[in-house]
C-alpha cells in the first residue's frame, strides 16, 4: 500500500427533492495509486462530476469513504473537520470545467492565484508574490498580466488560470473536471501538454473526468468507466480501448471518430435512452440497452468481477 495515495470505499451520492430519491452515485470503489492518471468517462449524467466533487468535498457524499494516505497516516477526507480539515485541503484539489464561470469576475488574476495562500499559509506577501511568479511561469502565463481581470483573457488563458490556481498549494491530487473540453482542438493539446508536464514535475496524482475519449486514452494510465452512477468497467487504458468488455463500454468507444478514413467501425447503435435515476431499472441498469441482456440481467445487480486483470460488471462475460 506505499504506492497508494487514495482510497474510495462504497462512495455514494442521493439527491433528495420533493420526496423523490435519485442515486447519483452508487457504491463506487477506487484505488488510486501515487502518481497515475485515471480517466473517468461516461454519457452526461453518468456521476462523473458528482464523483470528483464528492472526493474534493465540494458537494456532501451520502455514505462511503475518501480514504487519504497521507505521511502521518491514512484519514477520512469526509470526516475531517477544522485544523486538520484545513491542514489536508491542500492537498486535494480541483479544476473545474468552465474557465469562464470558475474564475471570479471581480478579482485580479494575482488575487485569484494567491487567494488559496492567503487562507491556508502564513506566508508574507513578499513569499506569496515570489511563489505567485513561480507558478505563473510554469503554467505559461506572462506575469504583466497579472493586474488584469479575467474578462481580458481567452478560454485557454483562463484555464491556465485555473490550473495555476489548484497547483499554487503544491496538492497531491487534482481532480480535472472536464479541463479542456470548453476549449478549441489546438487549446486542448496545449493544456494536456501543461498538465502531463506539470505531473511528472510535482509527482501529482489525476482523476481526469472528461467526454473526449481520445484526450483520456492520451493522457490516462486507467480508465473508469460509468453509467448511470454505477462502475461498469476499470481497466488499463490500452487494454480497454483495444478489448473492451463490458457491452456499454464497446458501444461508447465505437463512437469515437477515426482520422483514418481507410479504417472501418462497425458502430454499436443503442436504443433508447438512458434511464431515470430516480427510477433505475431492475438488476443490470444497461440492460434495457444491451443487446446481449437474459433474464439474469433483468433480476440481478451484477457485481464488479476481475476477468483477465480487468474489473467488470457483467453477467455475460466468461
Amino acid at each position: 500500500m506505499d504506492n497508494v495515495l487514495l482510497e474510495i470505499k462504497d462512495l455514494s451520492k442521493v439527491y433528495e427533492s420533493k420526496g423523490v430519491n435519485v442515486k447519483a452515485l452508487s457504491n463506487i470503489n477506487l484505488t488510486v495509486k501515487k502518481g497515475e492518471t485515471i480517466g473517468i468517462v461516461g454519457e452526461s449524467g453518468c456521476g462523473k462530476t458528482t464523483l470528483g466533487r464528492c472526493v474534493v468535498r465540494g458537494i456532501d457524499a451520502t455514505s462511503g469513504e475518501v480514504l487519504f494516505h497521507t505521511d502521518e497516516g491514512v484519514i477520512d477526507f469526509l470526516k475531517i473537520k477544522g485544523a486538520q480539515m484545513r491542514r489536508y485541503r491542500k492537498d486535494i484539489q480541483m479544476i473545474f470545467q468552465d474557465p469562464y464561470a470558475s474564475l471570479d469576475p471581480r478579482m485580479t488574476v494575482f488575487d485569484i492565484i494567491s487567494e488559496p495562500l492567503r487562507y491556508n499559509t502564513k506566508m508574507s506577501n513578499r513569499e506569496i508574490e515570489q511563489a505567485v511568479d513561480r507558478i505563473t511561469d510554469q503554467v505559461g502565463l506572462n506575469k504583466a498580466y497579472l493586474r488584469r481581470y479575467p474578462h481580458a483573457f481567452s478560454g485557454g488563458q483562463r484555464q491556465r488560470i485555473g490550473i495555476a490556481r489548484s497547483l499554487i498549494l503544491q496538492p497531491k491530487l487534482i481532480v480535472c473536471d472536464e479541463a479542456v473540453s470548453a476549449l478549441d482542438v489546438s487549446i486542448q493539446a496545449q493544456i494536456i501538454n501543461l498538465l502531463e508536464d506539470l505531473q511528472r514535475e510535482y509527482d501529482l496524482t489525476y482523476l481526469f473526468i472528461s467526454h473526449a475519449l481520445s484526450v483520456v486514452r492520451h493522457i490516462s494510465n486507467r480508465v473508469l468507466v460509468m453509467y448511470l452512477g454505477r462502475m461498469v468497467e476499470l481497466g488499463e487504458t490500452e487494454d480497454l480501448f483495444r478489448n473492451p468488455l463490458h457491452p456499454y463500454t464497446k458501444a461508447l468507444l465505437s463512437a469515437v471518430p477515426q482520422p483514418d478514413p481507410d479504417v472501418t467501425i462497425d458502430r454499436i447503435v443503442l436504443e433508447g435512452e438512458v434511464p431515470n435515476p430516480a427510477n433505475p431499472p431492475s438488476g443490470c441498469p444497461f440492460h434495457p440497452r444491451c443487446a446481449y441482456a437474459t433474464d439474469q440481467c433483468r433480476k440481478e445487480m451484477p457485481p464488479l468481477k476481475e476477468y483477465d486483470g480487468r474489473l467488470v460488471a457483467c453477467w455475460n462475460i466468461k
